[in-house]
């Protein structure tokens, strides 16, 4: 993943929001782009939700993200949405956006990782399987200090 024009950050503008509905649409097609501004801007609002995204020379990868807190557990990190363009699927795309995304945790003080994910969708997995925080089904849960000496 490198060269100038491929960077991974959080969409902060209306515009890059928007950029990101493409993708996204992928993984949640019964939100309708008309509503999908408002509907992240809500969420963030309400949830702290935030969009990641990878660009290159379009947006590749998008991530819904959200940092929160449990009174037993401490600070986490959610990944509630994890896609890549299809057509640019199995190109390091995905992964790039998670370790990115895992990094972004660390730097938040995050103590967990959690991944949000539905893997009744096999093959949209493949990506997620590898990585340290994936369990058999429904929430992955993965302290933060543990992936610091786990490489992937």
């Amino acid at each position: 993943m490198e060269g100038h024009d491929k960077r991974i950050a959080i969409a902060t503008t209306d515009r890059q929001i928007m950029a990101c509905y493409p993708v996204m649409a992928e993984l949640r097609p019964h939100v309708q782009e008309d509503q999908f501004l408002s509907l992240v801007s809500r969420l963030a609002q309400v949830a702290k939700f935030q969009l990641a995204f990878l660009f290159d020379g379009e947006v590749k990868a998008v991530a819904g993200i959200k940092v929160s807190e449990w009174l037993a557990g401490g600070k986490y990190l959610e990944i509630e949405d994890l896609v890549s363009k299809s057509g640019d699927r199995s190109r390091g795309y995905g992964g790039a956006l998670f370790d990115w995304v895992v990094r972004y945790a660390i730097e938040q003080n995050c103590d967990h990782l959690r991944l949000v994910s539905n893997v009744s969708r096999q093959h949209a997995h493949r990506c997620h399987t590898k990585r340290p925080t994936s369990q058999p089904r429904g929430r992955g849960v993965r302290a933060l200090r543990d992936l610091g000496r786990t490489k992937w």
